[in-house]
């Protein structure tokens, strides 16, 4: 298939123009400096803030759809990538025919405007998702794709990566304009989150959904100092914990549904050290092979349904299943690392799984630009 048959419906002016942005340098920001930028929200700083998305925010995206169309085996042309390009296509030249930004007037306009722009993207990671699916239903399941499938997994850990970054732009943007900010809150980010607190409440909920799917529940035991705070995003903090709750709950569930013996708690432990705040998720679960580890961060290997496929038969109102569509770690783990941290899975075969958090403490890293 030709480019020019891909890039169809679209202006040459557009392309060529997304062509020139994309090759243009991404500025990274740390969370430090979002912080500190965000602490006093006047309207001068709102204005540079817009001013700085006005220029980054094109080149980010751009970046992103040159790449959705270079995919091997054919994956940019899957319906599903079709669609997400196009919703990155269609940011673009929002942003593109968006006058400079010279006031205050102005300033509010563009902030509804990529305040939209992140609505359309809501769905982008199971839509994504639903494009590899039809791809491996393409794929002749004699053949090694190692090498290629391979490809397609950094190109979504770069494509995710990307997009965290994207939302955390327009969010803490957005956020700074709240008239009635929570306190300690500076936009997204919470300077006084206590871990604890989070992993309590991230737990609640995934032991809800445990409980909805299998009618019981192990318990959840958390140790650490409920007032220990540091600065950090409570929503990815809360994402990460859940999902890793979430997976031992599952796993404890499934290895003790038929056994006469009660399922023994999941374990966390938040630990604060001088560089890391780290969090571990310990379960009795049963544990991975150590030959299946590879294989969890990948998001080519899941079994789990995607809520958007028209078969599944998921509501996608209720998309919080317990098995998810099968990208809950390898996302995670891009969370963890976008600000510094990381991710790692432990496990020891017929006994469980620990999982270790580490959140950097200091929040000076920059952001990973793809």
């Amino acid at each position: 298939m030709t480019a020019k048959k891909a890039w169809e419906g679209f202006s040459k002016g557009l392309i060529e123009e997304v062509q020139r942005w994309g090759s243009m340098k991404q500025t990274g920001v740390s969370l430090r400096y979002m912080m500190e930028f965000g602490s006093r929200p006047t309207t001068r700083n709102l204005l540079i803030s817009a001013q700085f998305l006005h220029k980054e925010l094109p080149i980010r995206i751009a970046r992103r759809a040159i790449e959705l169309e270079a995919l091997p085996y054919g994956l940019s042309h899957k319906p599903a990538v079709v669609k997400v390009r196009d919703w990155y296509l269609d940011s673009f030249r929002d942003l593109r025919s968006f006058p400079d930004i010279k006031d205050k007037s102005d300033e509010l306009e563009f902030t509804q405007m990529i305040k939209m722009i992140k609505v359309r993207h809501n769905n982008v990671v199971p839509m994504m998702a639903l494009g590899v699916q039809q791809l491996k239903k393409d794929l002749d399941t004699k053949i090694d794709y190692k090498e290629d499938l391979d490809e397609i997994q950094q190109f979504l850990d770069r494509f995710y990566m990307s997009r965290i970054g994207i939302r955390m732009l327009i969010g803490q943007h957005v956020a700074l304009h709240d008239p009635n900010p929570l306190p300690d809150c500076i936009g997204y980010i919470h300077t006084k989150m206590s871990p604890v607190e989070v992993a309590r409440n991230a737990s609640e909920d995934a032991r809800s959904i445990c409980l909805r799917e299998y009618c019981s529940a192990p318990d959840v035991n958390i140790y650490g100092d409920p007032n220990f705070t540091f600065p950090y995003v409570p929503t990815h903090l809360h994402l990460m914990v859940f999902e890793l709750v979430k997976n031992s709950l599952r796993a404890v569930q499934e290895k003790f549904m038929d056994s006469d013996k009660v399922a023994p708690p999941i374990r966390i432990i938040v630990a604060d050290g001088l560089e890391d705040v780290t969090i571990k998720v310990s379960d009795e679960g049963g544990g991975i092979p150590r030959s299946g580890l590879p294989k969890i961060f990948t998001y080519l290997y899941s079994t789990a349904k995607n809520p958007l496929d028209e078969h599944s038969g998921i509501d996608l109102g209720t998309v919080t299943t317990m098995a998810g569509y099968g990208y809950g770690l390898p996302i995670s783990r891009l969370y963890a690392r976008y600000f510094g941290g990381d991710l790692q899975i432990i496990s020891m075969e017929g006994y469980g799984t620990d999982a270790y958090l580490h959140l950097s403490r200091l929040g000076d890293s920059q952001e990973p630009l793809p």
